[in-house]
């Protein structure tokens, strides 16, 4: 069992930058690969990037690809997102999952197959205003 709390959230301004953690329970942890979604309201959830077991692959959304970075610290067990660059789009709440699967020579695609994470968090609000 996994227990996840996303936290870092909040108001920003167009061009600004925010980093989320997702604060991880259980000794498991390391084991998991880690993905960020989001939601915007009236949207369907979509994936924005997610990092192997290891921290040693990436993968991300195109529409994040370069404003956006994962990375993961399995010491602590927590993953980040450190958004730069931010846009009204970016509006959404933000949610980490954890994939029992290593995951890392794999696609962004596949990444972004939400069954395939079994555990969610409760999620944190990311609001960029122009």
């Amino acid at each position: 069992q996994v227990q996840l709390v996303e936290s870092g959230g909040g108001l920003v301004q167009v061009g600004g930058s925010l980093r989320l953690s997702c604060a991880a329970s259980g000794r498991t942890f390391s084991s998991y690969a880690m993905g960020w979604f989001r939601q915007a309201p009236g949207k369907e959830r979509e994936f924005v990037a997610a990092i192997s077991w290891s921290g040693g692959s990436t993968y991300y959304a195109d529409s994040v690809k370069g404003r956006f970075t994962i990375s993961r610290d399995n010491a602590k067990n927590t993953v980040y997102l450190q958004m730069n660059s931010l846009k009204p789009e970016d509006t959404a709440v933000y949610y980490c999952a954890a994939d029992p699967g290593r995951r890392e020579k794999t696609t962004a695609q596949a990444m972004g197959v939400m069954t395939r994470y079994d555990y969610w968090g409760q999620g944190t609000q990311v609001t960029v205003s122009s």
